[in-house]
């Protein structure tokens, strides 16, 4: 499994644990690339348990939304072209936003109820690291 260099390994056993033990996964088949949705096959429940561990676990609050709402809200507008798809300047804030999915996945034509398909565990990992950083 490959890991970005500057990781903090506690943090990371811990988110790891947590996405493992919420979806019935040995820990070492849990990696930062792993799609939730697509790869380990966690549904909406699964999210607001695991929401609710790594909340408690470092004593941070997740926003339900935050990331795709982020990423809308820091553009001009609301960040929607008129069919409802995210507009390339919202696209470029989600890329930065998201940076463990590769670039390629942010295309035209992604709607914000797409966005959650394209969460990996790294995503949550930098979730917690963002949301303990600004406590």
């Amino acid at each position: 499994m490959t890991l970005p260099a500057d990781i903090d390994l506690d943090i990371w056993a811990k988110v790891q644990d947590i996405f493992a033990d919420s979806l019935g996964f040995d820990t070492d088949e849990v990696e930062f690339q792993s799609k939730i949705i697509g790869d380990l096959e966690a549904e909406s429940l699964d999210f607001l348990d695991i929401a609710f561990k790594l909340e408690r676990t470092f004593n941070i609050q997740i926003p339900r939304g935050g990331i795709e709402k982020a990423a809308r809200d820091s553009v001009e507008g609301d960040g929607l072209n008129t069919d409802g798809t995210l507009t390339i300047a919202a696209l470029e804030k989600l890329k930065v936003a998201m940076p463990e999915v590769p670039p390629s996945e942010f295309s035209p034509g992604l709607k914000p109820t797409d966005v959650p398909e394209l969460f990996r565990v790294g995503t949550f990992y930098y979730l917690v690291i963002n949301l303990k950083a600004s406590a």
